[in-house]
């Protein structure tokens, strides 16, 4: 047990650090979380900075739930601790310590951290957002339907053999879901923004 408490709150320490919020201070000295959506995400940081400031906010917060998944590996042990490690780091996303507990929606942290513990679900299920990102123009409808393919294809595949671990990923799926109901609102009403792929094909 103490070894599970230690691996969640060494999760959240490391997804606590928002990238998205550490580059554009660096870069900007703003805060990217008061600028476009408000996110510190790296659909945000594409719209606001260009592509090279969200592929480093991209891969900055997939690197803190790889490590965090490797701290639940190492320190409990199998796919149970691996998916703790994602646990952790998806609450620090949520909720950062260091950045005044506003945090991102925790797609970016989530997929990395489960491709190191399910790398074929975890791919699957990028492939349905990429699908779907390309075809409607909305990154939260790809988000939304990826954060459901990828613990229903793991009830699919391990229900019968590790059943806590398909819970506790649907679980994370529900709340990446539920952290993106604004979005939600918004798809249903007509007035979600869309991707504009044109607009940044020149923007670095």
């Amino acid at each position: 047990m103490l070894n599970i408490i230690i691996v969640i709150i060494a999760g959240y320490l490391l997804g606590s650090i928002s990238t998205g919020v550490v580059v554009s201070k660096a870069v900007t000295k703003t805060d990217i979380r008061t600028q476009g959506s408000g996110n510190a995400g790296t659909t945000n940081m594409l719209r606001i900075l260009g592509r090279k400031m969200a592929l480093i906010t991209f891969l900055g917060d997939m690197l803190k739930g790889i490590i965090a998944v490797y701290i639940g590996k190492w320190l409990v042990g199998g796919d149970l601790g691996g998916v703790l490690g994602v646990v952790g780091a998806v609450l620090g996303h949520y909720y950062p310590l260091y950045f005044g507990f506003k945090g991102g929606k925790g797609i970016a942290t989530s997929f990395g951290s489960m491709l190191f513990v399910f790398p074929i679900h975890a791919l699957l299920a990028f492939t349905v957002f990429l699908i779907l990102v390309a075809v409607t123009h909305y990154v939260s409808v790809g988000s939304i339907v990826a954060a459901f393919t990828l613990p229903a294809l793991l009830f699919v595949t391990h229900a019968n053999s590790n059943l806590p671990v398909c819970i506790i990923s649907a679980c994370i799926g529900v709340s990446v879901i539920w952290r993106h109901r604004a979005n939600i609102k918004r798809l249903l009403n007509h007035t979600e923004s869309k991707l504009d792929f044109s607009k940044f094909a020149n923007k670095k």
